[in-house]
């Protein structure tokens, strides 16, 4: 019997925030930013290995990191492996996909997923996403796992839910807002009904293409565009001019804030986006002065509160510091204070201009 199940994998990001470990050649998803013998994008295939079987798994990139996927994820058919030829946030990039799959499977039911999103909770993330893909299948729904918030993050955009459900832990979407100050985040938190957004999405590839010609019909046109090449050996340089033409927007913005079809199911599976080296820390074994060290010549004295990342072969030494970033690279290294970490984008400009 066909699979109609699908999961698409995001993976064109450049995790500027983890400099100098992260660089545009070799971004944060194809990293051991934890240090527990797998990169992030190898971390995600295993996630989703046990919900659909590999050949129904795909993953989008930058054209640049084409190569690195080959190598870290050998298992998948290379044709499921697709480059973006720039990067124009995610609504292009899920359009190709979307109408790909509905091409090569009218039935097909998509996950689209981030490639660099740490998951503690395997069991429970795998049974949401089995509920998650039955309700996609059987509604004209697009559909967002929520994150049910832990504390007031201002880092994060947030789902306000509406107040009834519609099938059981799924509900209709109120409003979506982008990233709040302090005081909103503590009111949202308060408040109940509201969910940090995974950015992780379920649907049916039939109902997010009808929503692409709704509220995205210049993306729509282009990549319907291109129907006779998908699946076959022009659809490369078919998909290349297209994407020079697109817009950049993201699917939220785009399609998820102006739609009246957008439910969304809230849980909690230890989800971090892993979007700072804080939150990175926050999710390594750390020794009795809370320390998170990954290396294995790390000697850290009279300090706490930090993440160190080191060469294995490199040995070093911390003395006397206190809640701070330390990342050593045979070329670069940093140390700042993780009150300042979120000017570590700012710092690697200045960087390059210098």
């Amino acid at each position: 019997m066909k699979n109609s199940d699908y999961v698409v994998i995001m993976a064109g990001g450049i995790g500027s925030r983890f400099w100098p470990v992260s660089r545009n050649y070799f971004p944060k998803q194809f990293l051991d930013i934890l240090g527990i013998g797998k990169t992030l994008i190898q971390q995600t295939f295993a996630r989703f290995e046990k919900l659909v079987p590999k050949e129904n798994v795909f993953v989008i990139t930058s054209d640049e990191y084409l190569d690195i996927v080959y190598d870290q994820l050998p298992m998948l058919p290379k044709q499921n492996i697709l480059g973006e030829p720039c990067r124009k946030n995610t609504a292009p990039c899920i359009a190709y996909l979307a109408i790909k799959l509905k091409k090569l499977d009218p039935d097909a039911v998509l996950i689209v997923t981030p490639a660099d999103h740490l998951i503690l909770d395997e069991p429970v993330f795998v049974d949401v996403c089995r509920t998650a893909l039955k309700f996609a299948a059987l509604n004209p729904a697009l559909l967002t796992l929520g994150i049910t918030p832990s504390y007031p993050n201002t880092g994060y955009g947030y789902i306000q839910r509406k107040a009834t459900e519609v099938s059981p832990a799924i509900y209709q979407v109120n409003k979506f807002t982008e990233k709040p100050d302090i005081q909103k985040a503590i009111s949202f938190i308060e408040h109940g009904d509201y969910f940090w957004n995974a950015g992780i999405f379920v649907w049916q590839a039939s109902v997010v293409v009808q929503a692409y010609q709704n509220f995205l019909p210049g993306i729509y046109e282009a990549f319907m565009g291109c129907w006779d090449h998908y699946n076959t050996v022009t659809e490369v340089e078919k998909i290349r001019q297209v994407f020079n033409r697109c817009e950049s927007v993201s699917v939220d913005v785009g399609i998820l804030e102006k739609a009246d079809n957008v439910f969304i199911l809230p849980a909690v599976f230890g989800w971090s986006d892993l979007g700072t080296w804080t939150s990175a820390w926050e999710n390594m074994d750390k020794d009795d002065m809370q320390n998170a060290i990954s290396g294995d010549r790390v000697l850290v004295v009279d300090s706490s509160n930090c993440i160190v990342h080191a060469p294995n072969n490199k040995s070093v030494v911390l003395q006397g510091l206190d809640n701070f970033i330390i990342v050593d690279t045979s070329d670069a290294l940093l140390i700042c204070s993780k009150d300042k970490e979120q000017s570590i984008k700012q710092y690697v400009d200045m960087v390059k201009m210098n």
